[in-house]
């Protein structure tokens, strides 16, 4: 298993689709190298009235996913989520994207397209789009 070459820190991801009640999932994770036995690990210092602890599972698994074999630490730093439209699902998506933007701001991978207001992936280094018409 390969594993992240240099720190990423501050990936954030939110999913707000406003279809159908939900889903809403927001993270901010750092991204380190993994240690000296290469296993990925994760953590989080997030308080449970943050982000409730029954999504971390779907975050991790996401996040794994996004990260396509590549080992890394990952620190959940912090979240946010909605009473009623939150979802495993939405945790999910969100740590895929947020572990394809690790690999992007680590050259390791192409970076995720927002997809208009219903997702938003931020990284150090991100490029920003050029100014439209009469900006």
């Amino acid at each position: 298993m390969t594993g992240l070459p240099v720190s990423v820190p501050g990936v954030s991801a939110r999913v707000v689709m406003q279809t159908g009640c939900g889903p809403y999932a927001y993270i901010v994770a750092d991204f380190e190298p993994p240690g000296p036995g290469g296993e990925p690990e994760f953590r989080h210092t997030v308080p449970d009235h943050r982000l409730p602890h029954e999504f971390l599972p779907a975050v991790w698994e996401g996040i794994r996913e996004g990260l396509g074999g590549v080992a890394a630490v990952v620190v959940l730093t912090d979240g946010g989520f909605h009473e009623v439209d939150s979802r495993d699902w939405g945790y999910h998506l969100a740590g895929r994207y947020a572990g394809q933007a690790a690999l992007a701001a680590a050259g390791l991978g192409e970076p995720p397209e927002d997809r208009g207001r219903q997702i938003r992936v931020n990284w150090p280094g991100k490029p920003r789009p050029a100014p439209g018409p009469g900006t």
